[in-house]
């Protein structure tokens, strides 16, 4: 039962502080493990897409494997001390291993920006978010884009830690960061990671499967309770989960679109070069601002479920055992 408690603990001190710059963070050393790695693996095998393709799967199977086998040593090495000093350090990373608080407040921001600032002040809010190019972004644009993170990243940035923390604690989660860091590090479609990250892009898909589909009901749930339209996102989410290229990412944009009435995704910029991408959802009105807001309502509502559902199932199998 200790478990579930560093789960909510760790839940609620994410919603409480969010993600404070003065605290090292493990993804900050995970993205400098890549870069190292990749750099290493780069000079040791030939740059043929053979040995790229080698060197990339070594990476994707050494961070996320050496990330679990860390930190698991060091919570049963704290627990081994003191029971409250591993409690302690399953909740710190329970905590650090979610993104609700501060993937609000990054699309607040946007938000913000979009309301009392100017465009281009958006577009620089917008970008610290999103992976697309933002320079030409139109007002709808980049409030399509903010809305369309907030729904994508409640998969991968909490429903899918806390369904990983569930099964295996804060170090299973933060194996799953680990592989979900270099996927968007170097999961990327382009001449220099399409050999090298293709390893860590389908690691990646496998990871998100389960967590992104569940991730899409929570938020049809979570519509109901915030007064959008669950109906539309069901009906939506049914017809729209497989437009993307990504096995994952429309789960929750098609629930969110549907949920709000307009349309997200289509064609967009990614380093230069246009991306043509289907829409999702219909254009039952024009995209603005304040569906930032409300994508952030249902964020929130469909985290707490998310929460209830880990916790409840975890009890009821330790009951069981």
């Amino acid at each position: 039962m200790a478990l579930l408690g560093a789960i909510a603990c760790g839940f609620f001190l994410d919603l409480l502080l969010g993600d404070p710059v003065w605290l090292p963070h493990p993804v900050v050393l995970m993205g400098k493990a890549i870069v190292g790695l990749e750099r290493v693996f780069r000079c040791i095998f030939p740059a043929t897409p053979a040995g790229l393709r080698l060197g990339g799967t070594l990476l994707a199977v050494l961070l996320p494997v050496g990330t679990l086998a860390i930190t698991w040593s060091i919570v049963l090495g704290a627990s081994y001390l003191h029971p409250a000093l591993g409690f302690g350090v399953q909740a710190l990373w329970c905590w650090q291993a979610l993104a609700v608080k501060g993937l609000a407040q990054e699309s607040r921001r946007v938000y913000t920006a979009l309301t009392t600032d100017s465009l281009s002040a958006a577009r620089k809010a917008v970008s610290r978010i999103v992976g697309r190019d933002t320079e030409a972004l139109t007002s709808e644009g980049v409030t399509r884009a903010a809305v369309e993170t907030v729904a994508e990243n409640f998969a991968d940035g909490v429903l899918a830690p806390l369904f990983y923390m569930t099964i295996g604690g804060a170090p299973l989660a933060l194996a799953y960061k680990a592989v979900n860091t270099m996927d968007s590090m170097i999961g990327y479609k382009n001449e220099r990671y399409l050999q090298f990250g293709r390893a860590a892009a389908k690691l990646d898909d496998g990871a998100n499967y389960l967590p992104a589909r569940l991730a899409a009901l929570l938020w049809i749930a979570a519509a109901s309770l915030v007064g959008q339209d669950a109906k539309g996102a069901f009906r939506i989410w049914r017809r729209d989960r497989r437009n993307h290229p990504s096995p994952n990412s429309a789960q929750t944009e098609s629930a969110c679109a549907g949920a709000l009435g307009i349309q997200l995704a289509g064609p967009a910029w990614y380093f230069g070069m246009l991306h043509e991408k289907p829409t999702i959802g219909d254009s039952c009105r024009p995209v603005e601002p304040e569906d930032i807001l409300r994508a952030n309502r249902a964020l929130y509502a469909a985290s707490i479920l998310a929460l209830l559902l880990c916790l409840g199932v975890r009890a009821l199998v330790v009951i069981l055992l």
